[in-house]
């Protein structure tokens, strides 16, 4: 890697005055540009898959591989183009005027906008059975089909699973009948060579043109910011949800008799239970990790590069079942380092060589950060918890090269607010790193500690969107479930933000920084 800057941003906090309430995949290019307009080369975002009705959550997706067509820009949806009032045509009066209040709402309504882009995506559908499945023979109707062949190892199990769950109110697979919990012939059957038949086979369709709408704007937009000399970066979850397509079609590889967790620390005394499944890599190993290969390979379709949260995962789960002790999985040290080298190998051969990012952050033996860098995996440092045994904090400009360093992450506050929260010494100490004042105004001190952060000898440093704004807003307060977590937008579109002065001025300054410590962008 080379020294590169780069913006953490969550895909649903983007927003246009063309948005329906959320970010959509479409505005990655304009996003993109304004960033580059900071000296900023990279976009990071978090996880974009499908999730179900009323998760907000990116870490609780249905699926490991499907987009959420929540992020769909119906706007530029062809089957939507032409209609007298755009892709909102569709609606009625009353959703045309929710469409108004979820556009113009500070924080994103996933429910309203669900509920108001699957109508819109639904009458699109409708359109492409009659102008395009029907004939058969049409560029689109080639096009959707060897989108499907094409991504058939994923796609075929996760728009049967999604079709299955409507027609069970949404409830997952483990709560279905024997024949669709267990996956019977008859009913892969659908999956296997759909036909649009009114039932269940139309519904697989419906969920496969979906995908490909949202892989179609990816790709378009991923193009783009090539073109914009700008990278992607993406976020893969360690894991599935028990009630994802994944577990579902692939049981026999996860372990859901337990519950991964994290083991005791200083803030849980018994270890954390997360209710999640573990992987069971005695059965993933019998076809040579091949689903985590896939998952790795999709990845890299998606993103030039992708972080793996809880990559300590890999090499050691901890696992609880039932009320019993939780222990690790594997046991004995060193299956655990033969465990992550073989899971992590597996991974970057199927992704691609510097495409991999580890999230090491919390208890980590020392034996997994040796591994990361024998394989040339960067891990990270966020910069308040880099410190030495008397809590001395180390200089940035001393980290290895082969890293990531930010200031936060989105599970804790912008350093524009977690300044404020730190103890005195803490301030004073990292202020004498930094070499500022400590009574320095709000906007000098804003941008000298983004100067050091930026000085880090990392090769990629990133900063929270809410940090380069100069924005207080904390994006997930992890252990709580609130309004307040997942649904951050931008205060303003970004055409209303580009045109503003004084972030305008703001922008120019960090852009100056990016410049003066070397990194690549200006």
């Amino acid at each position: 890697m080379s020294r590169v800057s780069g913006v953490t941003i969550p895909l649903f906090s983007l927003r246009t005055r063309s948005d329906w309430g959320i970010g959509e995949i479409a505005d990655l290019p304009a996003c993109a540009s304004w960033l580059a307009t900071a000296g900023q080369r990279l976009v990071q975002l978090l996880p974009a898959h499908e999730l179900s009705e009323g998760e907000t959550s990116p870490y609780g997706a249905l699926s490991a591989f499907a987009l959420d067509p929540i992020y769909i820009a119906v706007e530029r949806v062809a089957e939507l183009q032409g209609l007298d009032g755009g892709a909102a045509a569709v609606l009625s009066a009353e959703e045309r005027a929710e469409l108004d209040r979820v556009r113009s709402a500070a924080r994103v309504d996933y429910r309203a906008v669900r509920r108001l882009k699957q109508k819109a995506l639904r009458a699109a559908f409708d359109t492409f059975r009659t102008n395009h499945l029907a004939v058969g023979t049409t560029d689109r109707a080639k096009d959707f089909g060897a989108f499907v062949e094409r991504e058939a190892d994923w796609l075929r199990d996760h728009a049967l699973y999604i079709a299955l769950r409507a027609t069970h109110a949404n409830h997952g697979w483990s709560t279905w009948p024997a024949p669709e919990r267990d996956r019977a012939p008859e009913i892969r059957a659908a999956a296997e060579a759909p036909r649009d038949d009114g039932g269940l086979g139309t519904s697989v369709l419906e969920q496969m043109y979906f995908q490909w709408l949202a892989h179609q704007e990816w790709t378009a937009a991923r193009r783009e910011m090539r073109a914009l000399g700008m990278q992607l970066m993406g976020d893969m979850p360690f894991i599935a949800s028990g009630e994802s397509a994944d577990v579902w079609s692939h049981r026999s590889q996860f372990r859901t008799d337990v519950s991964l967790g994290a083991p005791p620390d200083d803030f849980s005394a018994d270890g954390q239970s997360w209710g999640l499944p573990a992987y069971d890599w005695e059965a993933m190993d019998a076809d040579d990790l091949a689903w985590l290969r896939a998952r790795a390979r999709h990845a890299a379709e998606l993103f030039d590069r992708f972080r793996i949260d809880h990559v300590v995962g890999f090499f050691r789960q901890w696992i609880r079942k039932g009320d019993a002790k939780g222990v690790f999985y594997p046991e004995p040290e060193p299956e655990q380092q033969a465990r992550g080298a073989k899971v992590l190998r597996a991974m970057i051969d199927a992704a691609g060589a510097n495409a991999v990012i580890a999230e090491d952050l919390g208890v980590i033996p020392p034996w997994v950060r040796e591994t990361l860098t024998k394989m040339g995996v960067p891990g990270y440092k966020v910069i308040p918890w880099e410190r030495d045994a008397d809590f001395q904090p180390y200089d940035p400009r001393t980290y290895p090269e082969l890293s990531v360093a930010t200031w936060s992450t989105h599970d804790t506050m912008p350093i524009t607010k977690w300044w404020t929260e730190l103890e005195e010494w803490e301030r004073e100490r990292l202020a004498r790193v930094a070499g500022m004042a400590l009574d320095l105004p709000e906007d000098a001190r804003e941008l000298a500690l983004l100067r050091l952060l930026f000085a880090a000898k990392s090769d990629l440093v990133l900063v929270l969107v809410t940090e380069l704004l100069g924005d207080k807003t904390r994006i997930n307060l992890p252990g709580t479930v609130s309004d307040e977590n997942w649904t951050w937008r931008l205060p303003r579109p970004i055409e209303d933000l580009r045109a503003d002065q004084a972030i305008a001025s703001r922008f120019a300054k960090v852009r100056a920084l990016v410049q003066e410590t070397g990194r690549a962008g200006v």
